[in-house]
């Protein structure tokens, strides 16, 4: 005989009674609120007198916004979402709730909006678990040193700016120097490292968000990332809180003992979508027109990124933030900001650019305070060697453009940064091994390029990429093993 299958009905009439047993009619008391008036993605209320700073609102037609002002007789508030039924009059009622984001391993490979809503026009992703986007950073107690180098993939910078993970490392430069460029890089050099990206996509047109998508797509990095896209188009609301976004996603990942890696891109267009939404609610404009708390805005956002302990999971959160400067301007209101809040800053020169030296890295005005701790040693050490090279070339060149006659010392040394100039040269979507990186090195320091023609450095590079591809060695082979390797490569034909 089969056995009896349980009644479920019987199950749900006991709770409603249980329900209904216990049920004792009371008065109750809801605030209520009324739209005054609306537009320029912002609502004034008056009413909800029990209403906090970021607490969520619901509309009646179904719009969503957030508290960003409190005032004597209204509330300003944000938009989220707005319908077209959204008008004067609409009343309002607090949701009781924080705002926060579905996060889970399930986005992978989505386009998401700062609310967790696909754009890709895929099935919405079914996590379990929500993240608010608004939390302090991690405890003091809780972090750890960087210890663990994220290789981007661009020789200059794994060489002579190294990023740890857990680092801020700022990308400051003009439009249109690569800023965004070096980013993608880097997300690129993520496959098969173990690192989950989000890439935050803030007030950009649809056609560069497309771009980027396909460019992401087309590398296999869009496997292991998740972007959040505010574009141009959206309400100025959710282009302020997409970078909060990302950083939660990024942060629930971090707190199961994951790497991460989140781009920001940029934080100029966020500070000054915050600084529109600001002065439409009437707050007091301070430098450049931004109201004052922007320091404490993007502080805040940063500071959550860091390396934790071995007790907290050992999870980490890379950030990189892209700025942009006008007219190479890195003293501005914002860009100062944010370098005194990051751990360094990649700068992009417009000459250097112009010049053809790609990606136009100004080594004189970048720094990574804390990356070179998490550099393997053996690079640190061939990278110590060769950046004191450079920067004498660069001190040297200097005096040739008045004329100067050197010394033959002189005149080799420059020679040397001169060739030294073209093998830091990269084309961009062409991320390098950390192999490939400690052999040019090596290479170098060895003198094995001094005899070379500046215009085929880029066969010897091929070679060198050639020989590492096949090699046995590894990144802790001994410095005889890589001299014996390197002369067998560099041979000529």
């Amino acid at each position: 005989m089969r056995p009896n299958k349980p009644d479920h009905s019987t199950s749900l009439l006991d709770k409603q009674a249980a329900w209904l047993a216990d049920y004792k009619p009371g008065l109750r008391v809801t605030e209520q609120g009324t739209v005054v008036s609306i537009g320029d993605g912002i609502s004034w209320i008056k009413g909800l007198p029990s209403a906090a700073i970021e607490d969520i609102l619901i509309f009646a037609d179904g719009s969503r916004g957030m508290v960003f002002d409190l005032n004597r007789d209204r509330i300003g508030a944000i938009l989220l979402y707005e319908t077209e039924a959204l008008t004067a009059g609409t009343t309002v009622h607090l949701s009781r709730h924080s705002l926060s984001i579905p996060v889970g391993i399930e986005f992978l490979g989505r386009v998401i909006d700062p609310l967790g809503t696909p754009l890709d026009g895929l099935p919405p992703p079914r996590p379990t678990a929500r993240e608010n986007m608004e939390k302090g950073s991690p405890a003091i107690i809780a972090r750890d040193f960087v210890h663990k180098p994220l290789y981007t993939g661009i020789k200059i910078i794994d060489t002579l700016i190294p990023i740890g993970k857990g680092q801020r490392q700022l990308i400051v430069g003009d439009e249109g120097l690569g800023r965004t460029s070096i980013a993608i890089d880097t997300v690129i050099n993520q496959k098969g490292h173990n690192v989950l990206c989000i890439v935050v996509l803030i007030g950009q047109k649809r056609s560069a968000v497309v771009s980027t998508l396909e460019t992401l797509k087309n590398h296999g990095a869009l496997d292991y990332t998740v972007c959040v896209v505010a574009e141009a188009s959206a309400l100025p609301g959710l282009q302020y809180i997409a970078p909060f976004a990302g950083c939660a996603l990024a942060e629930y990942w971090m707190a199961q003992g994951r790497d991460t890696l989140i781009i920001y891109d940029d934080l100029s267009t966020h500070a000054r979508t915050y600084r529109e939404l600001s002065l439409l609610l009437r707050r007091p404009p301070g430098r450049e027109a931004y109201p004052g708390d922007i320091f404490f805005v993007h502080s805040r956002l940063l500071e959550r990124s860091t390396c934790l302990n071995a007790e907290n999971g050992g999870g980490s959160m890379t950030a990189l933030p892209i700025i942009e400067t006008q007219q190479g301007e890195i003293a501005a209101y914002i860009p100062t900001n944010l370098i005194s809040i990051t751990d360094g800053q990649i700068y992009l020169d417009k000459d250097l650019f112009v010049s053809g030296f790609r990606p136009a890295i100004d080594i004189t005005r970048s720094v990574s305070r804390i990356g070179g701790k998490a550099q393997h040693s053996s690079i640190r050490d061939q990278a110590g060697q060769m950046k004191l090279d450079y920067l004498q070339f660069l001190e040297l060149e200097a005096f040739t453009r008045f004329g100067q006659r050197l010394e033959a010392s002189m005149e080799a040394r420059i020679k040397r940064g001169r060739l030294l100039r073209e093998i830091l040269k990269q084309d961009r979507l062409v991320p390098h091994s950390t192999l490939f990186q400690l052999a040019w090195l090596t290479a170098f320091n060895d003198g094995l390029f001094n005899q070379t023609d500046p215009k085929d450095i880029p066969k010897m590079l091929a070679r060198i990429k050639q020989g590492v591809e096949t090699a046995t060695l590894t990144i802790d082979s001994g410095r005889e093993q890589w001299q014996q390797a390197l002369n067998s490569w560099l041979q000529p034909s």
